[in-house]
């Protein structure tokens, strides 16, 4: 059963009902609709870690008491996992801990094996984290985005039939950080098989939005692997996660090593673990995972369906208070949103983005972000910049790197912030507010 947490939920966060200082010194409430970098947190994850941490030991082969509940928990916290995404045969995939979405694919680029000829093949659409480790592994491969900012899906099978076999791994993001955009990873990945090739999901924008099922409705459709991070999910304390297939581990070498990867260790020989202990080197951070296990039971018991449809409003609400608005320049479609999490981006024409979100901070205590949000290929083609225009303030001093600005919801954001929100940048956009 699911619980209404509608007329509280704010109540529910740590720091929403924290006043900030204005321009002025004086103190107001503060907006945040800067969710798609950082949430905050559960008061019940807090509470949560403080009463664990009466039992906080060492996970392992430790023989106390506390240890064997610290491990215990340890180890509950990846079953649970595999029952949340909906993982049908267990015996095949793996959970790995990391410390953020960024350190996941890297581990996956680094680790998971290759012939000198191979090409990953990912997205324009794509966070620089989805991006830049597989440059660094070696040949990469994109699929274009059309004007509106989608992916041009057409340009995935055709790239996979040109490289005849030669793509052994997709890796593509589940949801834009920048338009919000929601990529069908199913269907995606239902193509990527067709060619005996495996998907790498990029869940760091979707798992928090979105219930995913990594097993899909049949085998051609799931996910071999999904990687997200516990900050977007009102979780503090630095966690993320890599789900994937245990056999594509299994005859990789880890690409840490240290205590907790081996069996043993010889003068000139080292035997590794199985996975995902040999993938896990050093002692893993319990107090984050089991954070993280708490605010996924949090949103479990709110409802995917609730949060879709709520974030689906405030988006709605916003397009159409930004086409009120003169000298708005919206990016990404603004007529057909139902493929979009609550994400928008925007700019005021002959305004500097860094001008308009920091106004929107210090005279208002709205918290926006602002730039090209680490997907600077991706906001570039929205913005319809070429690659000598957009270098130009790297040589010279009078211009400055351009940029949007976003704003980004989550469940505890209403439709009231929305509307001062939006009465604000009417008044920045009409230059009353400078």
């Amino acid at each position: 059963m699911k619980i209404n947490y509608e007329n509280n939920i704010q109540d529910l966060f740590i720091g929403l009902d924290e006043k900030v200082c204005d321009s002025n010194g004086d103190c107001i409430d503060g907006i945040n609709f800067d969710n798609a970098a950082t949430t905050p947190p559960l008061k019940s994850s807090i509470k949560y870690i403080e009463e664990l941490s009466k039992n906080y030991a060492s996970i392992g082969r430790g023989t106390g008491q506390k240890a064997e509940i610290t491990t215990n928990l340890y180890k509950e916290s990846k079953n649970f996992l595999m029952k949340f995404f909906n993982i049908k045969s267990i015996e095949k995939y793996v959970v790995i801990y990391v410390n953020n979405s960024t350190e996941g694919i890297n581990k996956l680029a680094n680790t998971l094996k290759t012939k000198e000829d191979e090409i990953v093949l990912t997205s324009r659409m794509e966070h620089h984290s989805n991006d830049l480790p597989w440059r660094k592994r070696g040949k990469v491969d994109y699929i274009e985005v059309d004007k509106k900012g989608r992916l041009k899906l057409e340009e995935l099978e055709e790239k996979l039939k040109v490289h005849c076999g030669k793509i052994k791994y997709v890796s593509l993001t589940g949801a834009s950080n920048v338009t919000g955009y929601i990529n069908d990873i199913h269907f995606i990945a239902k193509i990527v098989h067709k060619y005996n090739a495996k998907l790498i999901v990029d869940g760091a924008q979707l798992v928090p939005h979105k219930k995913v099922n990594i097993s899909g409705d049949s085998d051609d459709e799931q996910i071999d692997f999904l990687v997200f991070s516990s900050h977007k999910i009102y979780s503090p304390f630095g966690v993320g996660v890599i789900i994937g297939l245990k056999e594509d581990f299994i005859n990789s070498d880890p690409d840490y090593l240290g205590g907790g990867t081996v069996e043993l260790v010889l003068d000139n020989k080292i035997n590794f673990l199985l996975p995902p202990d040999k993938n896990e080197a050093g002692t893993p951070n319990f107090i984050g995972v089991m954070s993280l296990i708490n605010s996924l039971k949090f949103i479990d018991n709110i409802g995917y369906d609730y949060i879709e449809e709520h974030e689906k409003q405030l988006l709605q609400h916003t397009i159409e208070g930004f086409k009120r608005i003169p000298n708005i320049i919206n990016y990404g479609d603004t007529e057909n949103i139902s493929d979009r999490l609550g994400i928008a981006t925007f700019n005021i024409n002959n305004m500097y983005h860094h001008d308009v979100a920091n106004i929107l901070a210090k005279k208002k205590g709205i918290s926006v972000r602002h730039g090209w949000f680490c997907a600077h290929p991706y906001c570039r083609r929205l913005m319809n910049v070429g690659e000598d225009e957009a270098k130009e303030f790297l040589e010279n001093p009078a211009k400055k790197m351009l940029g949007m600005v976003r704003v980004s919801f989550a469940l505890y954001n209403s439709i009231g912030e929305v509307d001062l929100f939006l009465n604000v940048l009417e008044d920045i956009s009409l230059r009353k507010i400078k």
